[in-house]
């Protein structure tokens, strides 16, 4: 009686374990800075590779640096990065976050040098709802400075089929493609002239 006991509790506790989800989601290997209808912007992608939809999916990107205080502390300082979007109803595909470097923005007038010198890094984390489960799943991503490439925008990944679906190109899917640099720092001088 005992051996059956411990053998459901233990089957029970393995089922468990292994039947609860994950989020498998995919990040891009870089995050990029390039101009988004015109606006310098902080982007990177995430596809949900799951066989089955994330629904209510939203994200917090967090930007982090070492800084110093008035004292002269030095102190590792997290800001809270506003998004064009942070929620997806149906996660399903893929999702770029994207961040307008603006005024307000923890990294306007920043540099590739001076993120390096500040080990600046960004903090994703995505949470959803798995439809199948009915359970809440979760995903992680830190993007270091030196995984920012400055001056590239995200290489396209969608393409039709003939019968008119769109389908993802994962072969593609860490590509980028080189942006102008210097469109970039003239619309960070003409923003500082506003």
């Amino acid at each position: 009686m005992t051996g059956l006991l411990a053998f459901a509790l233990v089957t029970g506790l393995v089922f468990s374990k292994f039947s609860r989800p994950t989020a498998r989601v995919r990040f891009t290997r870089n995050a990029v800075i390039s101009l988004r209808d015109g606006v310098p912007s902080l982007m990177f992608r995430m596809a949900n590779v799951r066989a089955n939809q994330i629904v209510e999916a939203q994200i917090h990107v967090a930007f982090a640096r070492q800084e110093s205080t008035l004292e002269g502390e030095e102190v590792r300082r997290f800001y809270d990065l506003e998004l064009a979007r942070y929620r997806n109803a149906i996660f399903s595909n893929s999702w770029t976050a994207i961040h307008p470097i603006d005024l307000n923005s923890p990294l306007y007038g920043a540099t590739a040098e001076s993120l390096k010198v500040a080990d600046a890094g960004i903090v994703v984390s995505l949470t959803g709802i798995d439809e199948t489960f009915s359970q809440t799943v979760y995903a992680r991503y830190y993007y270091g400075a030196e995984d920012i490439i400055w001056g590239a925008r995200l290489a396209d990944i969608t393409t039709r089929t003939l019968d008119g679906e769109s389908m993802l190109d994962f072969a593609r899917y860490d590509e980028v493609v080189k942006a102008p640099l210097p469109e970039w720092e003239s619309e960070l001088a003409r923003a500082s002239e506003d």
